[in-house]
């Protein structure tokens, strides 16, 4: 657990963080300087989901191990953030609550949290939360707004309900090792033994696990330059574990327009192989921006 987390004025912050850009060598993702700057961002960006690790250390305080187990962490992008910026996570404390009252041990709750930059620009926001609380996460509260077939060019084909995988996933100790650089929190549970026996998978490493095929090439790519928009990662029956077989599955929650994406929601699950227990899903959403798009020309 990092050693720098503070809590004041009814908020727990989390220590200033600076990561890395290690995705600028795809020259065609909006991670690169040179494409991220022709559609106005300022540099190669760094993905949101990074971000979602900067929790773990906070949440792993506040509610202790159980989080891996019952955890939701669901964040919205807000501002996209490049190479070695400074960055924190802040999680909205109920009243009362202070360093020896950790970690509490009321289930079915959730909280407001977000992050940001030094100046005080908002890089995401949503909610962490643990169990089943009465309200819905943030991503899950918000409507999802579909489009006409006919008006989506980038995502052309793309139908609500259309679905993916089951497609096998297993995340190898050296696989998972090679995938710490691109966090700043690397807890000792990602790296070794866990009381769940093997290490276990970031929130970052989780999303990885339900992409089923996000992060890969496709003919997408051709028509708009894809990033992030949102990512809620919810632990069912966690953690997840390193060299434990899984089997992913998923579908299109929605497809639409807005004035300078076009974007779809993916709803995906994670299931034991062996057993079939649910243990972990996510909601996330993918951005194609309209800025440079072939298929945008004539606007």
């Amino acid at each position: 657990m990092a050693d720098d987390i503070e809590i004041k004025d009814g908020k727990m912050y989390g220590g200033w963080r600076t990561p890395e850009n290690l995705y600028r060598a795809l020259k065609t993702s909006i991670h690169d300087d040179k494409v991220a700057m022709k559609v106005g961002m300022r540099g190669g960006t760094i993905p949101g989901t990074i971000h979602l690790s900067l929790f773990a250390p906070l949440t792993q305080k506040l509610f202790g191990d159980r989080w891996f187990e019952k955890g939701i962490v669901s964040m919205y992008y807000t501002y996209a953030t490049i190479d070695k910026e400074e960055v924190r996570a802040i999680i909205e404390l109920p009243e009362g609550i202070t360093e020896d009252t950790l970690p509490i041990t009321a289930d079915d709750v959730q909280y407001k949290a977000w992050g940001e930059l030094k100046n005080g620009q908002q890089i995401m926001t949503g909610t962490i939360s643990i169990g089943n609380p009465k309200e819905p996460s943030y991503l899950q509260s918000l409507e999802l707004k579909n489009s006409k077939p006919e008006e989506l060019r980038i995502l052309e084909g793309y139908k609500v309900g259309d679905e993916y995988g089951p497609e096998e996933v297993l995340v190898t100790k050296d696989a998972a090792i090679k995938g710490l650089p691109s966090i700043t929190d690397r807890l000792e549970y990602y790296k070794g033994k866990s009381p769940w026996g093997n290490s276990i998978l970031s929130p970052t490493a989780s999303f990885g696990t339900m992409t089923l095929g996000l992060t890969a090439y496709n003919k997408t790519w051709d028509k708009g330059v894809p990033f992030f928009g949102a990512t809620e990662v919810k632990y069912i029956n966690g953690p997840i574990l390193v060299e434990m077989p899984y089997i992913a599955k998923g579908r299109i929650a929605c497809a639409g327009v807005s004035s300078k994406t076009e974007y779809y929601w993916l709803d995906s699950t994670l299931e034991e192989k062996e057993t079939g227990k649910l243990v972990a899903s996510m909601r996330h959403m993918n951005r194609y921006m309209k800025a440079g798009s072939p298929v945008y020309e004539d606007q």
